[in-house]
Parts: C-alpha cells; structure tokens; sequence
C-alpha cells in the first residue's frame, strides 16, 4: 500500500511540474524575466519555509542545529541547480513545453541518478551505493543500460526537433512556439538538464536535517512509519541557492533590457500578472512538496527521482499536443518526437527497475 501511495504522489508532483509553466502563458506585457523572477520569490523564498511551517513547526531549530557543511553543500548544490531552473524556462522558451521538457527531464533523470553515486564513489556512507557498486552489480549495471538509452532518446527529440525546424515555416514556428530555435534550445536544455538533478544530489546532501525531522516525528508517533513531509526542511535551505542564481540573473536582465518597470507598469493587467506568476511559483514548488512524501512511502531516493521524471515527462507532453506544438509537421516529424518521448520514459523505467534490483 505505501508504493501505491508513493506512486500516486509522485504523479500529482510530476503533474505539478509538467503544469507550472502554463499560468506564465497568462501573463500579459512583462518580459520574460519579470515573471520568471515573481514566480521564483514564491517558489523559493515564500511557500517553502510556510510549507515547512505547517509540517514541521520547529524546522528552523532543526536548520541551527545542523552541521554547517551540510547546510553549506546543501546550499551550493541548490545554486548549481538554480542555474538548471533558469536554463530550464529558456529552453521551454526555445524548444516549447513537449521538446524542451522531453530533452531537458531526460539529461535530469539521467544525471539525477548517477551524480550521487559517483559522489559516494570518492566519500563513501554507510547505505549509500557508489558508482563502482552499481557497476559490479546486476541492479547498477541496469541502471547505466537505463541512462545509456535515455541519452538515445534524447538523440531521437533531438532529430525530431530538427525535422520540425525543416518543415515548418517562420510564420507556423511562431504559431506553435513563438521563439523556436532548435540550437539554442538544444545547448541550455543540456546545461538545464545536467544541473538539474543537482537537486536530487541536494536532497542527499540535506539529508541530516530530514532525518532529524524524521526521529522527531517517530517518537511523536512510535510504529506510524516514516514522516511524510520530513524533506520539507531540506527543501528551505536548498531552494535558498536557487533564488540567488535567478534572483541575481533576473536582476541583471531587467538592468539590461530597461525591464525593471514592468513591476509597475500600470499599462499592464498588474494584478493577474502578479497573480499568474505566484499561481506558476506556488505549483512549481508543489511538485517537490508531493515529491517528498512519495519518497517517505517508497524508501528509494533514486527510484523515486526517475518516476518523478517520468511523470513530468508525460505530463508536458500532453500539454505541448494541447497547445499543438506539432501542428502542422508531417506524420514522419510526429512519429520521431512519439518514438523519442517513449525511449525516454522506457529508459526511466529501465533505471527505476535497476534501483529496485539493487534494493
């Protein structure tokens, strides 16, 4: 029963994540680092220390008391993830939601689950599986023959994605993705993708503070399993290193582009700007809200990475063919992007499987 649980709130955070970006599609006259950076101060600053709040009510003792280094790395792998998040809303912008999401979600699960590994392969702990583990094992062997194919179905988007750029003329490639640009798109969502999955890499390191959270709330409720929300306190000093990486570079762009006025330009639609940005920042952070507690059902930090990944995956794609992002390509371009989306989803499903053998 606790899987299902898990599975089931893996699915409304990958849904979550897959959706985010459709309330920025409502924001009328701001330029992109306007919103992006509204959105932002509630996905990273406001509603993980609220949510952490109503969870844990004495999470920022649990933070004073935890070691520096941990608090430290936690950080610094929240801001090398930040620039994944910030490349990550470039590289919808350049690729739209089924192509970028499908590019960059295949690099992050990918990465996601080898980063750590590696990392344990140089500092070993106790519980955790090194890269020359996985190697030597049936289950870790698995778990590179998944991330081998997932680098294939990324190839596979790729192409699709270049078929599209052929096909289409300037005036269509407007009309299913205002700035496609098929380079671009493919150079941040690779940088976005591998910097990425520093947050899974950030939650191993924050771990010290969860199981703080953790012990606490079993002693409260002896025989009641593991606490759902105990990643929530993790989630508020992680998500601090990503809002300096994009509060900086969104700071910089409205500097460049003369763009800080957007803030209170009264020609704008103020309010539902102000209100679609924080509607965008609040279900971003929701997909890591409910992404915790499925990894307290399931018991496995990487399998529970890669279903996270496949969820969102899915769910983007099924809002690019709503906004018809592949309207308008033949049925080869459309066959390519269907092959390359379900290599990805099959290569999640290879490592998620991997993860359960070595389990």
């Amino acid at each position: 029963m606790g899987v299902i649980l898990g599975v089931i709130f893996h699915f409304i955070g990958g849904f979550a994540s897959g959706s985010f970006y459709m309330p920025f599609k409502k924001v009328k006259d701001w330029h992109w680092e306007s919103y992006w950076l509204i959105g932002g101060i509630f996905s990273w600053l406001i509603v993980p220390p609220l949510a952490a709040y109503l969870t844990i009510p004495n999470f920022a003792e649990i933070i004073r008391q935890t070691d520096g280094q941990v608090i430290w790395w936690t950080y610094c792998l929240g801001v090398l993830w930040g620039i994944g998040g910030l490349t990550y809303g470039l590289g919808v912008r350049f690729l739209g939601m089924s192509l970028g999401n499908s590019v960059i979600l295949g690099y992050c699960a990918a990465f996601g689950a080898l980063i750590p590994s590696v990392y344990y392969n140089f500092k070993p702990h106790e519980g955790k599986i090194s890269f020359m583990q996985m190697a030597n094992s049936e289950g870790g062997r698995m778990v590179l023959l998944g991330v081998l194919v997932c680098l294939i179905g990324i190839f596979i988007c790729g192409r699709a994605g270049m078929l599209k750029e052929k096909e289409l003329s300037d005036e269509k490639k407007k009309e299913s993705v205002k700035e496609f640009n098929l380079v671009k798109g493919l150079i941040v969502a690779t940088i976005s993708g591998i910097l990425s999955a520093c947050f899974n890499f950030g939650i191993e390191a924050g771990k010290p503070m969860a199981e703080v959270a953790n012990h606490t709330w079993q002693l409260a409720n002896p025989g009641q399993g593991n606490f759902l929300f105990s990643n929530n306190v993790t989630y508020v000093v992680l998500l601090w290193g990503g809002l300096t990486t994009n509060f900086i570079w969104c700071i910089l762009l409205n500097i460049r582009n003369k763009s800080y006025g957007d803030y209170t330009n009264q020609k704008t639609p103020l309010k539902g700007n102000y209100l679609f940005a924080a509607l965008a920042g609040t279900t971003w952070f929701l997909q890591f809200f409910f992404y915790g507690m499925g990894e307290s059902k399931m018991g496995n930090g990487a399998s529970s990475w890669i279903l996270h990944m496949a969820f969102i995956i899915l769910v983007s794609n099924i809002w690019g063919m709503v906004l018809k992002e592949w309207k308008g390509v033949s049925s080869k371009t459309k066959t390519t992007i269907t092959v390359g989306i379900l290599t990805i989803v099959a290569s999640v499903m290879i490592v998620g499987y991997g993860n359960s053998i070595g389990r």
